[in-house]
């Protein structure tokens, strides 16, 4: 047991401009974070506005972790002595003070007992931005549902960032260490409640939960096959200890199976994006280009293929010599659900939903199956909203349900964040599931999403970034073509009409709120679109993002540069992103 005192001191601050969270939590350089003040004066607004919202924080745990990046371990015990100053007894941190977000997402809905349940948890993390003291670093704070703080919560905690005035720390607390499990008691001389710290396994609960979810068994035997192969790229990530407790220490595979597993805070000076321009060790082992191109490679090519962000939410699946779009994959994922133990046992998916620039390749899907299907604002806090209808709005139950955005990110019910290793595994269980004779010949990724062709129809679908846009240009080009709407609506451009151009508007079926001002959409008359984002996850600058989208029936082998190339000009000239940014060249086509 360890004496300290856990007398708080009041520091005098002032208020710091740029504190406004984004879609995932507030992300900027991490020597921004290492000024002084800045981690503290976000964090203090944050139990500020978490304690004004209702919640006792002296009762429950506060759950600590993050994705390992450059400053995570000094701020993670920054978060404990503020968290002791401002009433909290009790914290899960996660060994090596690492916690994939999806894993947060799990402890704080799976971990017991009752008594000690996580009533929320700050994730450090900026995600798949890259890591470093030159880099990026980030924090969001997840409520007891498990899924990111919604709107009211990080609207107040904005608004206490601008009037802060002091927050509250137990300077005398002294260091935890969270190198390995075990548990800190820490109590005052004046014999107030003591604080208890305890280090948790960082990968015991999300896995755990996998491992009631798909059927371990038939994956085992399908990556046993003699002619099945894989390879699992976490990117120097968080997502490695997961990918080996998994594939290593549950499903009895190789080591060699998994490539850049060990976590590194800088993610080894790479970029833990999992698409073809970032993951290209990966794509280059799976035989394709940056652009999806299929390219000769010595040597055999693994029959799948995935990657992971720095966080472990984001997934990418490739075939051999096949890319799977996101939104492709999310749509394989809803036609296939019933080979996956959790839906099937639950008597079948209820709602799918999608994040609105995601191609409406899933909507084919929920309409065939007769599934309720929802189109959301990006951000997972808005599927999580539908996942909890009934348990916490008293309304419809829309469990099973499935959802996934265009970034990479896929998930289900079974927590309140995307998931990249649950997409890797839903994979895996349909692959198993389309090959239970292992005498017969390998169904493969590409048969599967091109027998989903035949019968859906193809969405050829492309994301382009502009990464790093002057934000004053960005902002200014999107206003324009918002201050168009009216009058492009109706335009012919090309061999295309544009039946309605508009800011997409989202009115929340479940809570009533509203989200504004999430899209410029232009929708043709044919079903084709053209959709333009500000991204909400850069850690600097503006990343503008342009969608392009064509419904095919007929045509479905052509290259997707060719498909797509005549709404790719009109894309260009009506955002006229050369005037506004100077370049019309993206940093990454997905």
């Amino acid at each position: 047991m360890v004496s300290g005192a856990l007398k708080p001191t009041e520091v005098k601050s002032a208020p710091i401009s740029g504190q406004k969270p984004g879609t995932s939590g507030l992300r900027k350089k991490t020597k921004e974070f290492m000024s002084e003040n800045y981690l503290n004066n976000f964090v203090q607004s944050v139990f500020d506005a978490v304690i004004a919202g209702g919640t006792n924080v002296s009762e429950g745990t506060l759950l600590v972790g993050g994705d390992g990046r450059y400053y995570n371990d000094k701020a993670i015990q920054t978060i404990i002595r503020m968290g002791v100053a401002n009433g909290v007894k009790s914290f899960w941190i996660g060994e090596n003070g690492l916690l994939s977000t999806p894993a947060v997402s799990a402890t704080i809905r799976e971990r017991g007992p009752v008594w000690k349940k996580s009533f929320g948890a700050f994730i450090l993390t900026a995600s798949h931005n890259p890591g470093g003291p030159e880099e990026d670093f980030g924090i969001k704070y997840n409520t007891q549902n498990g899924g990111p703080a919604p709107e009211y919560l990080m609207e107040a905690t904005y608004a206490n960032t601008t009037s802060i005035e002091s927050y509250k720390i137990c300077t005398d607390f002294p260091e935890i260490d969270i190198t390995k499990a075990g548990s800190t008691t820490v109590e005052s001389d004046d014999g107030s409640s003591p604080v208890v710290v305890e280090v948790i396994p960082a990968t015991q609960n999300h896995v755990d939960l996998l491992k009631t979810i798909f059927d371990f068994d038939a994956i085992k035997a399908l990556l046993d096959r003699d002619d099945f192969s894989m390879t699992y790229d976490s990117m120097h990530g968080v997502n490695g200890p997961y990918a080996k407790s998994v594939f290593v220490d549950e499903l009895g595979q190789p080591e060699s199976v998994l490539t850049n597993h060990i976590p590194k805070d800088d993610f080894n000076g790479g970029h833990a994006d999992p698409n073809l321009t970032y993951a290209k060790e990966l794509v280059a082992t799976m035989g394709l280009d940056k652009k999806g191109n299929k390219i000769d490679v010595p040597g055999p090519i693994p029959s799948f293929g995935a990657a992971a962000d720095g966080d472990g939410d984001r997934n990418m699946i490739l075939g051999s010599q096949f890319f799977v779009t996101p939104s492709d994959s999310l749509a394989v994922i809803v036609a296939n659900a019933n080979s996956i133990p959790f839906f099937k046992n639950q008597g079948g998916l209820k709602a799918v939903a999608r994040s609105m620039p995601t191609s409406g390749a899933v909507d084919l899907v929920a309409k065939d199956l007769k599934l309720d299907f929802f189109e959301t604002p990006t951000g997972w806090k808005f599927f999580g909203n539908l996942m909890d209808s009934k348990v916490i709005f008293k309304g419809k139950d829309y469990t099973p349900f499935i959802c996934g955005e265009e970034s990479f990110g896929t998930g289900s019910d079974h927590v309140r964040e995307k998931d990249g290793i649950w997409a890797v595994l839903a994979w895996l269980n349909i692959l198993a599931a389309q090959n239970p004779d292992a005498s017969k010949p390998l169904v493969t990724v590409e048969d599967i999403v091109k027998k989903h062709w035949s019968k859906y129809g193809r969405n050829y679908y492309c994301r382009w970034d502009f990464e790093g846009m002057d934000k004053a240009g960005a902002t200014a080009m999107m206003d324009k073509m918002r201050a168009d709407s009216a009058a492009n609506t109706g335009r012919t451009v090309g061999s295309y009409t544009i039946a309605t151009a508009d800011d997409f508007k989202y009115v929340d079926p479940v809570d009533g709120s509203v989200a504004q001002k999430q899209g410029i959409r232009f929708l043709m008359s044919d079903g084709s679109r053209i959709i333009f984002r500000l991204s909400g996850t850069a850690g600097s600058g503006a990343t503008v993002r342009m969608y392009i989208e064509q419904y095919e029936t007929k045509k479905l082998g052509l290259p997707v540069a060719s498909a797509l190339e005549e709404l790719t000009k009109i894309a260009l000239g009506l955002c006229d992103i050369k005037t506004f940014c100077g370049t019309e060249t993206p940093t990454v086509i997905t």
